[in-house]
C-alpha cells in the first residue's frame, strides 16, 4: 500500500485519527476499503480453513501542514510559547517503531524481553521498559529516555490468579461475597483466551461474573426456551469435563447478550497493563525492582538507546531526524545550602547542613509547642499496654528534650482496641477526654496512635475523622518503631508533633536577618497548591484539590491548609475564589485564596503585599489555561478584600515526574558526588 497509494512515503499514526508524512501525498482526499481477519479467531499453530473477515472503509484526507518554522523560532530564542504540535509530530514519529514492538503505555514501553519479570503478588508482575519524549531545551531538542518499570497481569490461567488473588486453593471452600466481590473488581475489562477449544484460542473480553455457581447455571439453547446446564453444554460440545463446578463462571462478550465461560478454560491473555491503584504490599514490591544506584541506571539508559538503534529507524530517517546517542553534557554548581536557626537554649544555636542532612543532636526547636493534654489509643494486637505506655513516656520525653511544653504523663492510660472499632473507639475517647477537660477550660492537645505494621484503610481513617470531625492533631506511630525504640525516630517524630501543634522547628538564619531576596524586602506570603485525581477503578471519588498557605513573615515556616472536593478529574482549582448568593447577606464571596489572606493578616497583622504561588501537577498542554484561570481567581480574591488591592504575583508552575536524570560527569569525583547514595549533591543545578 505504501509504495503504489500513498507515493512511497513512510507514514507515522499515532493511534488515534491523524497520520503524519514527511512530505505531500499523490492525493488530497482518498478512500481505501480494508479488509482485516477477525483477531478473535486467530490459530494457534495450523491454519483453519475460514476465519471471519471484518471490511472498513478507511478515508484518508489532508488536514494541515506541521509548523517546524515556528519549533526552530522558538528554540532560536525568537518565540516565546513552544509550539506542541510540532514537537507532537516529531514524538509520534519516534514512536512508532517501539509501538509496533513493545507495549505502549502513555510515554512508555514495555516487553517481557527488556528485563527480568517479578512478581508483584495477587496476580501481578512487574515488567520493564523505557520512557521516551522530545523535549525542547536550552541545547535545542533533546530525546528524554529514562527507565521504568510498571504492572501487568500475570499470563496466568484464570483459576491460578484467583488462587493468587484470594491467598488459598479455590477448590477448598465456596467463595464469600467479599471473594465475588475482589475477583469481578480484578477481573472486570481483561482480556482472556479459551484454552478447551485446542489451536482455536478465541478472545473475549471479561465483564462480571455468574451470581450462581457453574453447575447451577443455565442457558437457552433455542428460540422455544429449552434450557442447558453449563457443565452438559461443555461435555457434549467440547467433551471438556468441568471440575471447579462451585465456581461462577465468567460473563464475556456483549453486556446484553453475554457469553458464560467456566473459569478452568479461560487464561488471561499477555501483555495487559494493571492499570488499578496498587495495594501496600505490591507497590513495596514494584519499589524494590525500580530502584537503582544512579550509575546503574545510566548504564541501562545508555544501552536501551544503543537496543534501539534510532540510526536504522526507517521512520526517524524518513522524517530526518538525527540523534546523538551520547549523554548531553551541562555545566553545573551547586547552590550553598542555607543556614538553620535553632533556640538560643540548646548547645547548638545553628547548622549549616552537609549533603542535603543535618539532625537534632543538642539542639532545640526555634518554638516549642505546648502538649497540656493527649491520649494514646493501641490498635495493634501485638503491642501490649505496658509496651505502649512505656513507649509513649519515650516519646514524650524527647518532645521535652527536643523544646516543646509536652505533659509526661496522658490524660488517660492507653486504649488498646481492634481496628474495626476505630470509629466508636475515637470519638468514645474523645468524647471521655473532652468531659474531663471541659470543666477545666481546656481543650484536647494531640492523639497518639499505635498501628499495626500493615493496616490497609486504618491510618486513613483515623485521619479523616480526626482531621474533618473532631478537629484533632494525630500523630501515627507503626508497631515495629514501637519496638526498636530508635532516639532518631522520636526526635522525628517529635518536630512532626510539634509542627501540628502550632510550634516552629527551625528558621532560616537568611530569613531573620532579612536576606532572603523576593521575600525579606516586604510583607510575602507563599502559596502552594496541587490537585489530586482519584486511581483508575476508583469511579464515584471527586477529585481532591488542596492549598496551603505561609502565616509567618519573615520567617515564612508556619503554613495553613485548606482542602476542597471538586469535578473529577478536573486540574484547574474550582475553589481558589468563589461567589454566591446568601439570603440574608445577598452576594457573597469566598474561596481558599481569599481565606488565607485573611488568616496571613490575622497572623501577622499585615496584608500580604507580594505573593508567590507553586502550582504543582500541572501537565504541559495546561499550563496556559491553569495559568489564565487561577492567576484571575488569586486577582479577584484580593480585590474581594480591597477595592484596589493587587500586589505582584509570581506564578511558578512545578513538575516533577519530568524523567530527566542527572548523572556525575565522573562517578568518582567526590566533589560531585554524595557517595552514600551516588547521586549528585544537593543544590546542584
Amino acid at each position: 500500500m505504501m509504495q503504489s497509494h500513498l507515493g512511497g512515503r513512510l507514514p507515522a499514526y499515532d493511534g488515534r485519527k491523524s497520520l503524519y508524512t514527511a512530505g505531500p501525498l499523490p492525493f488530497t482526499t482518498r478512500t481505501f476499503e480494508i479488509v482485516l481477519q477477525d483477531e478473535e479467531d486467530r490459530i494457534g499453530g495450523a491454519q483453519v480453513a475460514q476465519r471471519r473477515e471484518k471490511h472498513f472503509m478507511v478515508v484518508i484526507k489532508f488536514a494541515a501542514r506541521a509548523d517546524l518554522h515556528h519549533l526552530a523560532m522558538f528554540l532560536a530564542g525568537k518565540l516565546p510559547d513552544a509550539p506542541q504540535d510540532a514537537i507532537q509530530v516529531l514524538d509520534i514519529v519516534l514512536r512508532e517503531l517501539p509501538t509496533a514492538r513493545y507495549s505502549p503505555v502513555a510515554r512508555s514501553f514495555y516487553s517481557p524481553n527488556l528485563g527480568t519479570r517479578q512478581q508483584l503478588g495477587d496476580g501481578l508482575e512487574s515488567w520493564r521498559g523505557f520512557y521516551q519524549s522530545i523535549r525542547p531545551t536550552q541545547m535545542g531538542l533533546s530525546l528524554n529516555i529514562d527507565m521504568s518499570s510498571t504492572a501487568f497481569i500475570e499470563p496466568l490461567p484464570v483459576i491460578d490468579f484467583v488462587a493468587q488473588l484470594l491467598n488459598r486453593n479455590v477448590s477448598i471452600r465456596p467463595l464469600s461475597d467479599a471473594d465475588r466481590v475482589k475477583i469481578k473488581k480484578a477481573l472486570r475489562g481483561v482480556k482472556v483466551e479459551v484454552t478447551h477449544r485446542g489451536n482455536m484460542r478465541r478472545k473475549y473480553r471479561i465483564f462480571g461474573l455468574t451470581s450462581q455457581a457453574a453447575r447451577e447455571l443455565t442457558f437457552p439453547i433455542d428460540d422455544h426456551g429449552t434450557m442447558k446446564t453449563v457443565i452438559l453444554y461443555f461435555q457434549e460440545t467440547y467433551g471438556f469435563n468441568i471440575q471447579h463446578t462451585t465456581l461462577p463462571c465468567l460473563q464475556v462478550g456483549n453486556p446484553q447478550k453475554p457469553n458464560y465461560l467456566p473459569m478452568e478454560v479461560c487464561k488471561i491473555v499477555e501483555g495487559q497493563r494493571y492499570s488499578k491503584r496498587l495495594n501496600d504490599k505490591q507497590i513495596t514490591a514494584l519499589l524494590k525492582v525500580t530502584c537503582q544506584r544512579p550509575q546503574q541506571r545510566e548504564l541501562d539508559i545508555l544501552q536501551t538507546v544503543n537496543h534501539n538503534a534510532y540510526h536504522e529507524d526507517p521512520y526517524a530517517q524518513e522524517f530526518g531526524i538525527r540523534i546523538d546517542e551520547r549523554l548531553a553534557l551541562v555545566e553545573a554548581r551547586v547552590l550553598p545550602p542555607p543556614r538553620l536557626k535553632y533556640h538560643d537554649s540548646g548547645r547548638e544555636k545553628d547548622v549549616l547542613p552537609r549533603i542535603g542532612q543535618w539532625n537534632m543532636r543538642n539542639k532545640k526547636m526555634v518554638n516549642g509547642g505546648r502538649v497540656n493534654d493527649w491520649i494514646c489509643i493501641n490498635f495493634s494486637r501485638n503491642v501490649p499496654d505496658s509496651a505502649a505506655t512505656s513507649f509513649c513516656r519515650q516519646l514524650a520525653e524527647m518532645c521535652q528534650i527536643s523544646g516543646m511544653d509536652f505533659s509526661i504523663d496522658p490524660l488517660f492510660p492507653p486504649l488498646t482496641t481492634r481496628p474495626e472499632n476505630v470509629e466508636r473507639a475515637l470519638r468514645s475517647r474523645y468524647q471521655d477526654a473532652m468531659n474531663a477537660l471541659k470543666p477545666l477550660g481546656r481543650q484536647l492537645d494531640l492523639l497518639i496512635v499505635v498501628l499495626p505494621d500493615n493496616n490497609g484503610s486504618l491510618y486513613g481513617n483515623i485521619k479523616r475523622i480526626c482531621e474533618t470531625d473532631l478537629g484533632l492533631a494525630s500523630q501515627c506511630c507503626l508497631t515495629k518503631h514501637v519496638y526498636k525504640r530508635s532516639p532518631q525516630y522520636f526526635a522525628n517524630v517529635a518536630l512532626k508533633i510539634n509542627v501540628k501543634v502550632g510550634g516552629r522547628n527551625t528558621v532560616l538564619v537568611d530569613a531573620l536577618s532579612r536576606r532572603i531576596p523576593l521575600v525579606s524586602d516586604r510583607p510575602t506570603i507563599i502559596f502552594g497548591a496541587d490537585v489530586s485525581h482519584p486511581h483508575p477503578g476508583e469511579d464515584s471519588s471527586p477529585s481532591i484539590a488542596a492549598v496551603v498557605a505561609s502565616q509567618d513573615w519573615p520567617e515564612v515556616t508556619k503554613y495553613a491548609g485548606l482542602v476542597s472536593a471538586q469535578t473529577r478529574r478536573q486540574e484547574l482549582i474550582q475553589d481558589l475564589f468563589k461567589v454566591w448568593q446568601d439570603p440574608q447577606r445577598g452576594t457573597v464571596t469566598g474561596g481558599m485564596v481569599k481565606e488565607l489572606l485573611i488568616s496571613f493578616r490575622r497572623s501577622t497583622g499585615q496584608k500580604p503585599q507580594r505573593i508567590i504561588f507553586y502550582r504543582d501537577g500541572v501537565s504541559e498542554g495546561q499550563f496556559y489555561q491553569v495559568l489564565l484561570y487561577e492567576l484571575d481567581a488569586i486577582r479577584k480574591a484580593c480585590a474581594s478584600l480591597e477595592p484596589n488591592y493587587q500586589p505582584p504575583v509570581t506564578f511558578v508552575v512545578v513538575q516533577k515526574r519530568h524523567h530527566t536524570r542527572l548523572f556525575a560527569n565522573n562517578h568518582n569525583d567526590q566533589r560531585s558526588v554524595d557517595g552514600k547514595s551516588g547521586n549528585i549533591l544537593p543544590g546542584s543545578w
